[in-house]
């Protein structure tokens, strides 16, 4: 496979996107492929801040041949760290996607205008593309 497609280095990727804002999680990226999340809703803010769950998203970027693809879905982030899906209830959706949605607003130019590269759902995306969202 031969590519003249110019990618940024690895190093330069991860300032760049940590930039973008809250969203980046070095140790759950590698080489081509980052991992982004977003705690957008909290379920029981009445609880201590350790004992609290959240609504939210994750998106895993991955490289292509001249680009990067996405995948992203929904749901509840538990008390161990780890992200569960789910159907996102009615009065925590329009926080978790207008998050989702600043968050695309800003990858996308860096991907796309910056970085001069293209930006695509991936083929196993099971949720609305990004682009339809708007």
């Amino acid at each position: 496979m031969t590519s003249t497609t110019l990618f940024p280095p690895h190093g330069r990727l991860m300032t760049k996107l940590t930039a973008l804002g809250p969203y980046l999680r070095e140790k759950k990226s590698k080489e081509g492929q980052f991992f982004f999340d977003c705690l957008a809703s909290c379920v029981n803010a009445d609880k201590e801040p350790e004992q609290r769950e959240f609504w939210g998203w994750w998106l895993i970027l991955t490289a292509t041949d001249n680009g990067y693809e996405y995948c992203y879905d929904f749901g509840r982030f538990d008390l161990n760290g780890e992200w569960n899906s789910g159907k996102l209830p009615a009065k925590h959706k329009d926080a978790v996607m207008k998050t989702l949605s600043d968050f695309h607003g800003k990858l996308t130019p860096f991907i796309v205008d910056e970085c001069q590269l293209t930006l695509s759902s991936s083929s196993e995306l099971t949720q609305t593309p990004l682009t339809e969202l708007a």
